[in-house]
C-alpha cells in the first residue's frame, strides 16, 4: 500500500506533481530499508552502554537510529566525555560487525537486491546510504555480496555531518554525476531518514513501514510517501522513473 501525505517542504502550495522531474537516483537505507533488522543494530547500541553501565530504554535508542552512532549516544549521555563516547563506539562496532559477518540471520528484506536491478535496467543510479561507518557497511555488503549491485555508496564517517543532514545525499549525487536534487528518491524507515532527504530538497522523500518505526511513527515527519513493502516501493519508484 501507498499512503501519500503532501508535508515536504518542496510539495507546499504548489501542485504536487508539477515539480517532479524524472526519477535519476534513488538512496536507499541499509539496516531496517534493505537489510533485515529485527532491532538488532537498537539491541547492539544498547548493549554497549549497559556494557558501559549505561541503562537507557529501548525507545530512547529506536528514535535515534540512522545517525551516526556516536552523535546518538552524546544525545542520551549528554556531558559524557568524549573519551566514554568513543570506549562505547567501540563497542557497538566490534558487536555489530560481529553480527554482520557471523550471524545466520543476516539477509536483505526480500527483494532488495532485485529492485536495485529494475532501477539500474531502467537508468536510475542506486545509490545506499547509512549512519554505520565504512568498515561496519562493508562488513555488510560482503555478506550480502552487494558489491557490483549498485552505483555508490555513502557511510557517515565519509561526510562532515551525518544524518539528518543532507551531506550523505549530496555526496552521492557527486558520486553518481545527478546534478538536479529533484530528480532524487531518498528511501529509508526512520525520522533521521526523512529529514536528510527533507533537508536535502529531494523529489521524493519515502518513509517504509516495515522496518524500525510504524507509519503513526514516521507520519508525524515530513515525507512524500509512506510505502508498506517492497512491491509498493517498487510501483512507485517506477512511477517516478517517468514524472
Amino acid at each position: 500500500m501507498i499512503l501519500t501525505i503532501p508535508g515536504h517542504p518542496r510539495r507546499q502550495n504548489i501542485n504536487v506533481t508539477a515539480d517532479l522531474v524524472p526519477l535519476r537516483l534513488a538512496v536507499f537505507d541499509l539496516a531496517g530499508t534493505t537489510v533485515y533488522d529485527d532491532s538488532v543494530v537498537t539491541q547492539a547500541l544498547l548493549d554497549a552502554l549497559a556494557h558501559a553501565g549505561y541503562e537507557i530504554g529501548f525507545d530512547a535508542i529506536n528514535g535515534r537510529m540512522g545517525i551516526p552512532k556516536p552523535v546518538a549516544i552524546r544525545e542520551v549521555l549528554p556531558g559524557v566525555d568524549e573519551a566514554t563516547v568513543e570506549l562505547i563506539h567501540q563497542d557497538f562496532r566490534r558487536r555489530i560487525i560481529s553480527h554482520y559477518k557471523t550471524h545466520p540471520d543476516v539477509r536483505e528484506i526480500a527483494g532488495a537486491t532485485e529492485l536495485f536491478r529494475t532501477l539500474r535496467a531502467a537508468g536510475v543510479k542506486v545509490g545506499l546510504d547509512t549512519g554505520f561507518d565504512r568498515e561496519t557497511t562493508d562488513a555488510i555488503f560482503d555478506r550480502l555480496a552487494w558489491n557490483g549491485e549498485f552505483d555508490a555508496s555513502a557511510t557517515s564517517d565519509e561526510v562532515e555531518r551525518g544524518r539528518p543532514a543532507p551531506d550523505l545525499i549530496w555526496r552521492l549525487m557527486e558520486l553518481t554525476g545527478v546534478d538536479d536534487v529533484r530528480a532524487v528518491a531518498k528511501v529509508g524507515d526512520t525520522p533521521s531518514d526523512l529529514g536528510e532527504g527533507t533537508a536535502a530538497g529531494c523529489g521524493w522523500v519515502i518513509g517504509v513501514t516495515y522496518g524500525t518505526h510504524s507509519a503513526a511513527q514516521l507520519a508525524n515527519y515530513s515525507h512524500t510517501h509512506l510505502v508498506d513493502s517492497v512491491s509498493a516501493l517498487e510501483q512507485l519508484l517506477r512511477s517516478a522513473i517517468t514524472a
